[in-house]
């Protein structure tokens, strides 16, 4: 019989509960109670050995489940989530009389890597992981694998950053342009594999994808790391060394680590915090450490750099930043970079609010980030009316970020290099 720890609350009479580890259909190797006292009286006997301590226990009998016989008020839905996040980060399904989730699935990958994970779109993830494959590939040699929802049918190569023209080129034959390997090409000046996803189960699984042939595509280039980026919240299904979140400062503290976000934390070595507003991360690392208490976490600014000189223009600059940075973003291109107006516009991802805002525009360059409809809409309406376009890059900047995540990278590449 499939071996199985069980999770019991002292809400239920002890008899009941040892009656039904009896009834599961599993080996049942200990018990481990959760909390609750309404129903102990003296000595607690299930039958079975138990503890109060859930990873122990895993580790101690190596069950292939974890299956909970609590209910509320010991456990309500957050605690619940918490709970399926620790038994999923130890590698073990966490089972229920309704319900089953399952720990995402790794592939075996043996060369030093780092994956680029987030608690949702828009994040920062690929600002992240540009600025980590070009600080690393200053003494190193480093491919990125990058998957998307409008990757390639194939993994695709990118050896070098791709010019305007050629990202034109994509989208006129009907290919998206703006993926996040085309951006990770064009700014981190590294060599880059396109891959493709779909789907993203509670705890990140892809429903499909073909990161595991990009994977191997990598492993025949011989680099000295390879950055796996995930796509949204959905996790590349690759066994990496280390895990670097990126959080949105913006984003619900209380869905920044609630439901199955507090499995992304525990999986994770590092943190970095996409936020202006120091508030904001604050309530955004407190939510993180209460998951995972020693995870460090760098709070970092997203600045947009242009590709190419705004100064003394007329700018209109297409984003997808929310409407709540767009007078920092305005100001930040007229005080560093020269330009002369600068009009915010974060209608990127919605096309028909973009086109409408495109409509009557009076500016010398489009500058625009590389997604959503940066090109098939952004660059085509440049093209048609004579319009200078220049890409721009979300610069990260943190204190301590580089130091950070040299040291991630030093604790896979130096143990590699003694084997």
């Amino acid at each position: 019989m499939t071996r199985a720890v069980v999770v019991v609350d002292g809400e239920h009479y002890p008899p009941v509960v040892r009656d039904a580890i009896d009834s599961l259909p599993y080996d049942v190797a200990a018990a481990v109670l959760i909390g609750g006292t309404e129903k102990l009286r003296g000595d607690v006997g299930y039958g079975v050995p138990l503890t109060h301590d859930l990873e122990p226990a895993i580790s101690e009998y190596e069950p292939a489940v974890v299956f909970d016989l609590s209910d509320e008020p010991v456990l309500g839905p957050r605690e619940r989530f918490r709970l399926a996040s620790r038994v999923l980060a130890a590698g073990v399904p966490y089972v229920g009389p309704d319900f089953r989730l399952d720990p995402p699935v790794f592939a075996p990958f043996d060369l030093p890597s780092i994956a680029v994970i987030g608690t949702g779109k828009r994040v920062g993830k690929t600002a992240v992981s540009a600025h980590l494959a070009r600080l690393l590939s200053r003494d190193r040699k480093v491919v990125v694998v990058a998957m998307g929802r409008g990757g390639p049918a194939e993994p695709e190569v990118i050896e070098r950053p791709p010019s305007l023209a050629e990202l034109l080129e994509r989208s006129r034959a009907g290919l998206h342009a703006s993926s996040d390997y085309l951006e990770d090409a064009a700014f981190s000046a590294t060599t880059t594999i396109g891959c493709r996803r779909a789907g993203g189960g509670l705890a990140g699984s892809p429903a499909f994808s073909n990161v595991v042939a990009g994977a191997e595509l990598a492993d025949e280039r011989s680099p000295e790391l390879v950055i796996f980026e995930g796509s949204g919240a959905a996790l590349p299904p690759v066994a990496t060394d280390k895990r670097v979140l990126v959080v949105s400062g913006e984003q619900d503290p209380d869905v920044v680590a609630g439901f199955l976000n507090a499995y992304r934390i525990l999986i994770s070595d590092q943190a970095v915090v996409t936020t202006a507003d120091d508030e904001r991360a604050s309530l955004v690392t407190h939510a993180l450490r209460e998951v995972k208490p020693g995870i460090q976490i760098t709070p970092v600014r997203l600045r947009p750099r242009p590709a190419g000189s705004i100064a003394g223009k007329r700018v209109a600059f297409f984003t997808t930043a929310t409407a709540s940075a767009h007078d920092r973003l305005a100001s930040h291109l007229r005080d560093a970079y020269g330009a002369a107006t600068v009009t915010v516009f974060g209608s990127l991802a919605d096309r028909d609010t973009l086109r409408s805002d495109l409509d009557g525009i009076e500016a010398e360059v489009y500058l625009v980030e590389l997604k959503a409809a940066a090109i098939d809409v952004v660059a085509e309406v440049a093209a048609e009316r004579g319009i200078e376009i220049v890409l721009v890059e979300n610069e990260v900047v943190g204190k301590g970020l580089d130091e950070s995540l040299r040291s991630l990278a030093e604790s896979i590449l130096e143990p590699a290099l003694q084997r």
